[in-house]
């Protein structure tokens, strides 16, 4: 059986920077071996939809602005800086970077949290495209879709370092 500190160090930034949903979901022995992408999923998603509002808002928070000052700083994590480079974000014009500047204030000011997509399969058009119509929702809607992306990331994430269930 893999060891806590193992589990928690393998898969604690699978949701961004918040290794306590990998450490409870190894707690409540959540997690059956061998270890596939769905089973940790599951376990990991089922501690993320249980956490208290605060925590997920927390979980939201801890992911970086899309072509934000993190990824012009080079401090992104490695997860991050490769989904965000594979969108091409981080070859964006000085137009199109103003662009996602000016919408990742106004978002942030709204809803309390940065705008979250899994950007895998996405170019920035298509980014920028649903930046812009999210924008317009209601914070309820918008925490909901923000922590459905989370989900969506962090199997994608999983998918990449675990044979699928």
């Amino acid at each position: 059986m893999i060891s806590r500190d193992e589990f928690v160090s393998r898969f604690g930034g699978v949701f961004e920077h918040s290794p306590f949903i990998a450490e409870r979901a190894y707690d409540t022995d959540a997690i059956v071996e061998p270890l596939t992408s769905g089973g940790v999923h599951g376990a990991l998603t089922k501690i993320f939809r249980a956490a208290s509002t605060d925590e997920r808002l927390g979980v939201l928070r801890a992911h970086p602005d899309l072509a934000g000052r993190l990824a012009i700083a080079g401090e992104l994590t490695e997860d991050s800086r490769k989904e965000q480079a594979g969108a091409g974000l981080d070859r964006l014009s000085p137009v199109e970077h103003a662009r996602f500047t000016e919408l990742n204030a106004t978002y942030v000011t709204k809803f309390g949290f940065p705008f979250i997509i899994a950007v895998k399969g996405l170019g920035k058009d298509d980014i920028l495209a649903a930046f812009e119509t999210r924008i317009g929702n209601d914070r309820d809607v918008e925490f909901a879709t923000a922590t459905a992306q989370v989900e969506k990331i962090s199997l994608l994430r999983l998918q990449s370092m675990l044979p699928e269930s």
